[in-house]
């Protein structure tokens, strides 16, 4: 015969133990990755439009710097453009080279171009002067000589585009303000390389990621820190539930140990204070019976008549502790006629009035559903007449949207509600109840105790299956 310990799958805890931990570290790591992507993307959103707000400002002060050189160019050239025809070559000339002496910085300067295209003033770029440059563009083909005669005769403004740098003979990012002269049709202007602010911008997005992944890094050890946490926590529980489930385990051991002994030092009783008491009066009886016969005693047919009653006691007493351990019209006819009968010979043994209320279920009980209900109450009604000094017990066994209830109410003593401190028996009920995945619940009270045992939906079977159940 093979042990029960066979059936035990040493693998089920490692199981267990790894759902435990995929369960707690997989919804913490897609919290950590959810947080560590919402970090990212407002961290990058808010520092690109503080990158833009910076490159917006430093441009900005650029072309107010732009304007305030125009505004020194024109109070400088004012007396004489201002006093001169359109056609005062003098006066141009002047302009021109008080224009061309006006340098700042490594490549600032003034230029000039008139509306047909061609340069006047280009002091740090002198190739170009006199010669027509209508149609220029850069590198990326944007306009520029026809763009800043455009200007020139809307009355002003700014134009971006690339140009070659003086001091490095390099092609960078230029911002040009340019505006009219009128009288003489001039486009008179001047710009400012913004490759420093470019080098700002850059410097400032780079320090930006930089401390963007120094954010992602602490969220990286926070999140180890996290998991080693989830896990040394996990094993701690584990090691504890363990410990607590071993206790459990031992407890429940003993107590089936303690049931399954009460239950034999029970029939071990009965027989020996019922049957065997009964057998030995049968005996004597028979015995009687047999000396009479020999000696010719006409009383011998009554001694026969007495060992035959009392055998026929045994019998009965036999299958009361048969149907006792297990019921045949449990199997039989179903929950509602096993109840009838225990409550039947309930009150009979007792003197107690008993009341059995139950309706035909249109879904029917499975076995274990059955089994675990007529022992609830079974054990609730040794119970009562041990403990209880009731004289009614009303029995009500009704089906639900839920599933089926038992409910035994008495009259009786009644005694704590919660199950600390009582007995087996009741601890039992609790377990059968449990194991179904139903409710249990004793109300106790001055004016009796109320015990319902609540299985679910699950354990009602479909009106075509082969189980029995009729009220």
């Amino acid at each position: 015969m093979k042990k029960t310990q066979d059936n035990f799958d040493p693998g089920s805890g490692i199981r267990y133990r790894r759902k435990f931990l995929l369960g707690a570290t997989v919804p913490l790591v897609l919290t950590i990755a959810a947080i560590a992507g919402l970090v990212f993307y407002q961290s990058k959103t808010l520092a690109e439009r503080e990158i833009v707000a910076l490159e917006q400002q430093l441009l900005e002060a650029k072309k107010k710097e732009l304007k305030n050189y125009i505004s020194i160019a024109r109070t400088a050239i004012g007396p004489i453009y201002g006093n001169a025809l359109p056609h005062d070559r003098e006066a141009k000339k002047a302009v021109m080279q008080n224009l061309a002496a006006m340098i700042y910085g490594q490549d600032g300067y003034f230029f000039v171009f008139d509306y047909d295209g061609t340069n006047l003033v280009a002091p740090r770029q002198t190739h170009l002067i006199n010669q027509n440059w209508l149609g220029l563009t850069d590198i990326n083909g944007t306009p520029i000589t026809e763009a800043f005669i455009k200007l020139a005769r809307s009355g002003g403004g700014y134009h971006s585009h690339l140009w070659r740098k003086p001091s490095t003979g390099e092609q960078a990012e230029m911002v040009t303000y340019v505006i009219g002269l009128q009288d003489w049709r001039w486009a008179m202007g001047t710009g400012i390389f913004i490759d420093d602010i470019q080098k700002t911008v850059a410097a400032a997005r780079a320090e930006v990621e930089a401390r963007i992944q120094r954010t992602f890094r602490y969220i990286g050890l926070i999140a180890l820190a996290a998991l080693l946490l989830v896990f040394a926590t996990g094993l701690l529980i584990n090691f504890r539930e363990r410990s607590v489930a071993d206790a459990a385990l031992k407890r429940l051991t003993q107590r089936i140990v303690d049931t399954q002994e009460e239950e034999r030092g029970r029939v071990a009783r009965e027989l020996h204070d019922g049957i065997s008491q009964i057998l030995v009066s049968a005996r004597y009886a028979l015995d009687l019976a047999g000396r009479r016969l020999n000696t010719g005693d006409a009383r011998a047919a009554d001694s026969l008549r007495k060992g035959q009653d009392s055998l026929a006691t045994a019998i009965q007493e036999v299958r009361r502790i048969s149907r006792d351990l297990r019921p045949g019209a449990l199997d039989d006819l179903g929950l509602g006629p096993a109840l009838k009968t225990l409550t039947g010979e309930f009150a009979t043994r007792t003197g107690i009035k008993a009341e059995l209320e139950t309706v035909v279920f249109r879904n029917r009980l499975d076995d274990e559903a059955k089994i675990a209900l007529f022992r609830i109450a079974q054990e609730a009604l040794t119970n009562i007449e041990r403990h209880a000094d009731a004289t009614e017990v009303q029995i009500r066994l009704f089906g639900h949207r839920r599933g089926a209830t038992l409910r035994i109410q008495d009259n009786g003593r009644g005694f704590r509600s919660d199950l600390a401190g009582q007995g087996l028996g009741l601890r039992n009920m609790q377990e059968r109840v449990e194991q179904l995945g139903g409710s249990f619940r004793i109300l106790g009270s001055a004016a009796g105790t109320v015990i319902e045992a609540e299985v679910p939906l699950s354990h009602l079977l479909r009106p075509d299956s082969s189980s029995k159940e009729s009220a």
